[in-house]
Order: C-alpha cells, then structure tokens, then sequence
C-alpha cells in the first residue's frame, strides 16, 4: 500500500487534481490536510483521510505524526522542506509531488510536478513501484 501524505495548502488545486487522476486510489492510503478553503477545492477520493489544519506548520505536524515509517512507496504530495528528513530516511521509494521542492527533497526524492511533466509522469511513477 502506497502512503500519501498531502498537504494541500501547499499545492494548487490543478495540480492536486492532476495527482489524484494519475494515483491509483485503491493502492493507496491517503491523507490529506489543509484549510478549509483549500480543502474544498478539490474533490478528494472515497477513502482518503481529510484533517483541516489551519496555522503556520500546523499540517506539518499532522503529516509528520502520520508518516509511517515502512518498506511500502511514499508519496510526499508538498515542496515543504520541513520533509526532508522523512523523504531522506525512508527505506521505500519516494515520490515528492511539487513545482518547487526544497532542495533537500530533490536530493531525496524522484520530483515531478505534473503540472509541467504531465500525467504519464506520474503513472509511470506508480506502475513502476506496483511492480
């Protein structure tokens, strides 16, 4: 099973979207936080964890507290720099959905803002892990 840690304060709705048309759902186990208002803004699978947040770093601690420790792939759906020390120490492969990832998540972590690189970026991403 497939983690995904979404903060959804920190992408656009576009791009949340596009991630949630790309992930298979039913291979995942997601959570999302956020605002109410950016929560609202996308329409989140049947399934997924949805926890308002609101404040500096409060989805952060949320995430961070969720995080999982486990061989199964990560999906680190932020640029948060905040992650870093998760994406780096995560013995499973990591997946940091962004357009701009800190540096320390790049280091980490295959990035891909789907956005820019499109959809099949993104499956060929979860096929590969499915494998």
């Amino acid at each position: 099973m497939i983690q995904v840690l979404t903060d959804a304060d920190n992408l656009t709705a576009p791009r949340l979207r596009a991630l949630l048309k790309a992930m298979p759902a039913d291979e995942c186990r997601i959570l999302v936080v956020g605002s109410p208002f950016a929560l609202s803004e996308v329409e989140w699978p049947r399934g997924a964890r949805v926890v308002e947040a609101e404040g500096w770093q409060a989805a952060d601690v949320v995430l961070a507290q969720a995080y999982q420790h486990e061989d199964a792939p990560l999906v680190l759906a932020s640029g948060d720099g905040d992650f870093g020390a998760i994406a780096a120490g995560h013995p499973g492969p990591v997946l940091v959905v962004s357009d701009r990832p800190a540096s320390m998540l790049r280091r980490a972590a295959t990035v891909i803002d789907p956005v820019h690189d499109g959809l099949d970026a993104l499956r060929d991403w979860f096929d590969a892990v499915l494998d």
